[in-house]
């Protein structure tokens, strides 16, 4: 006896349907209506995000989302009012707004007049307009947010960070990318420093603040005094930080991922007050960082030893540095040491001896390897990710 899938129970279809990608989950709903209904299941769509673009009234719009359970919206294009979204669903969890380049603290505002409790997660990144005139309503309404992504919103001020500190208590991971106006008395109000004026945001765990320029050493002591949970930090391009700021990092027993790429005076001894402390880092960036050199690596296996991923992308270091490190660095699983050109055959077999859980190495640029030391290295057993970019065989070398 053969069963036709059209005889199949809708929570059977629903199950199969929860595998499709969102494009064809809906397309399946246009079949008949046995389909329809079971497309309809709430299973299936659990996670989606729906991309939307803004542009005429649509009244089935958002209860079809809300019919499907789909809590989580990226809008692509916004030309009609925020205040339509937030309106027309009023359980939405998860609100993205990257590249809303229109967006303004006028239509924030009017979207944002009551508190909205299920919202988790909003991103403003590029939203060029907003300033901390937006932020305080977030800090008004939005009390559960968990999430604020704000990378590139370069009318951020200080003033906003002490509204976020104020009333955003529950979150949890914050991007300031590019936050020019930032310092480190922005910093300070995230920390709890000004506990007069605001509580400070004590549960962060993520912290991004990338290309900040105005934060120098003091914001890595506030960070160090009051961020005590935070498990990844990014201070890439941050100029204005030096070695004696990783005192301060070094005894955040929380921090498992460091970001220092492009900070350049960031050094030997840098390393060395982490290496010295009681950090349990699994990831350091450390790229293009130019002071850093095979002092560091020798740092890195006396005191940061468990890492499983190290970066050291244009840094001067050598086949003895490499020595130095390989013996004791038994947890490393990625390695990206890409356009350091002192590394040879010699320092590739010194990772292929000793790295033998290394599932990923970079080697862009790498120009005194040649393929005796990248057969060396395609025998590690767990590799899984080779990068050579630049790197090219000279013609006695090819495989024929």
């Amino acid at each position: 006896m053969e069963t036709h899938i059209s005889c199949l129970f809708p929570e059977i279809l629903a199950m199969i349907f929860s595998y499709l990608e969102v494009r064809d989950k809906g397309r399946v709903a246009q079949v008949c209506t046995a389909w329809r209904d079971a497309s309809y299941h709430k299973s299936v769509w659990r996670g989606v995000e729906a991309k939307l673009h803004l542009r005429r009234a649509n009244p089935s719009l958002f209860p079809s989302l809300q019919a499907r359970g789909i809590r989580r919206v990226q809008i692509l294009s916004l030309r009609r009012s925020l205040s339509y979204v937030i309106q027309g669903m009023p359980n939405i969890e998860s609100l993205n707004l990257s590249g809303c380049y229109n967006l303004t603290d006028n239509g924030l505002g009017h979207a944002f007049v009551q508190e909205i409790p299920s919202l988790r997660v909003l991103n403003l990144s590029l939203c060029k307009q907003i300033t901390d005139s937006s932020l305080g309503r977030i800090a008004q309404y939005l009390k559960n947010l968990e999430v604020l992504e704000l990378g590139g919103c370069s009318n951020i001020t200080n003033t906003g960070l002490l509204l976020i500190a104020w009333g955003l208590h529950r979150l949890k991971s914050l991007n300031l990318r590019s936050c020019r106006h930032v310092s480190d008395v922005g910093i300070g109000h995230l920390a709890g420093m000004t506990r007069s004026a605001a509580e400070g945001c004590l549960s962060l765990e993520y912290l991004t603040l990338q290309d900040c320029q105005k934060l120098t050493d003091l914001s890595l002591k506030h960070i160090s005094k009051g961020l005590t949970r935070l498990k990844v930090l990014n201070l890439s391009f941050c100029g204005g930080i030096s070695d004696a700021g990783m005192i301060h990092l070094s005894h955040m027993t929380s921090l498992w991922t460091l970001n220092l790429r492009s900070c350049d005076n960031i050094s030997d001894t840098g390393i060395m007050h982490l290496a010295m402390g009681t950090l349990r880092l699994s990831g350091l960036d450390v790229s293009f960082c130019d002071k850093i050199g095979d002092q560091s690596l020798a740092y890195i296996a006396q005191g940061l030893y468990q890492l499983k991923s190290l970066s050291l992308c244009s840094c001067h270091i050598s086949d003895d540095g490499i020595n130095r490190m390989v013996r004791q660095m038994h947890e490393l699983r990625t390695l990206n040491i890409g356009q350091c050109v002192r590394i040879t055959d010699k320092g590739l077999e010194l990772i292929a001896d000793h790295l033998t859980q290394l599932t990923g190495i970079d080697l862009y640029g790498c120009t005194k390897i040649t393929k005796r030391g990248l057969e060396r290295i395609t025998q590690l057993p767990c590799l899984k990710v080779l990068n050579l970019g630049l790197w090219q065989m000279t013609e006695s070398e090819k495989v024929r």
